[in-house]
């Protein structure tokens, strides 16, 4: 999946790799930003940018495996794959279980790389969305009141009218009211779609 607005980040510390990895991208259509160390990528690293990384495992500085960590610390949704000409099953292993979505020896297959960077993007393409899905929702949600907020709490834990109005010792009317204000600032027409909003994590 070529994006003219998505970035794939290369950062090795070997100029000939990240050369060759531009020139190979660069001709399937990616926009490609290459750093010699992590941290000048951290330095440049914009989250709101759709973007993949490939990155070096073993760097001067930061190692690679230094920046997934610290990207996952971060809560950074990039996709990684790492580049090494030194892995072992073991840190393949490590890095997979910290969210590398995939681990490549050099020298690497063009083939292999240029499938792994599509399903990338594609991964990169659906955390975004996800993203700005949960923004809009937290946005919606920040309408209610904190008296709109207890109701809405007990409308998702499955309470009926009755119950909410018992629990928070105000009237059905009162209770069904809330309701109604809720769905106009969630902007929902159905109790489901009011879940969806309610439920975002």
């Amino acid at each position: 999946m070529n994006n003219s607005s998505s970035i794939v980040y290369i950062v090795d510390d070997d100029e000939a790799v990240r050369d060759s990895l531009r020139w190979l991208l660069e001709a399937n259509g990616y926009q490609v930003v290459a750093f010699d160390s992590a941290e000048k990528f951290l330095e440049s690293y914009n989250p709101n940018i759709v973007s993949v990384l490939i990155a070096d495992v073993r760097m001067p500085g930061m190692s690679g495996l230094e920046l997934q960590e610290t990207l996952v610390a971060r809560k950074a949704t990039i996709p990684v794959v790492f580049i090494t000409g030194h892995g072992d099953v073991p840190m393949a292993v490590s890095t997979m279980k910290k969210g590398a979505v995939d681990f490549l020896e050099k020298p690497f297959n063009e083939a292999d790389l240029r499938e792994i960077i599509a399903r990338m993007l594609e991964q990169a393409i659906n955390n975004a969305s996800e993203q700005q899905a949960r923004k809009n929702h937290e946005e919606l949600i920040g309408r209610l009141t904190a008296r709109e907020q207890q109701v809405l709490e007990r409308i998702v834990a499955g309470r009926l009218n009755k119950q909410i109005a018992d629990d928070l010792n105000i009237s059905i009317k009162t209770v069904e009211a809330h309701r109604a204000n809720i769905m106009e600032k969630l902007e929902v027409t159905t109790v489901a779609d009011l879940m969806k909003v309610a439920l975002v994590k």
